[in-house]
């Protein structure tokens, strides 16, 4: 058997209406979780630089008014 031959098919693919679902979900769970992980890196990033931040603010704050 000849695999190189023209007369030779060979065809592995979820085409179709089924495909197009099943592309549809594979993308679709994608964007949900890259919206997931989006929101809990601002959830937990935010106040890692929102803290010191203000501890930065207190202390000039505390300097101004000890000057």
């Amino acid at each position: 058997m000849d695999l190189f031959a023209p007369d030779t098919h060979v065809e592995q693919s979820f085409g179709g209406p089924l495909g197009t679902l099943l592309a549809g979900l594979g993308m679709g769970a994608f964007y949900m979780a890259l919206i997931w992980i989006n929101m809990l890196l601002g959830m937990f990033l935010t106040p890692l630089f929102l803290i010191p931040l203000t501890w930065i603010q207190d202390a000039m704050a505390a300097r101004k008014k000890a000057a």
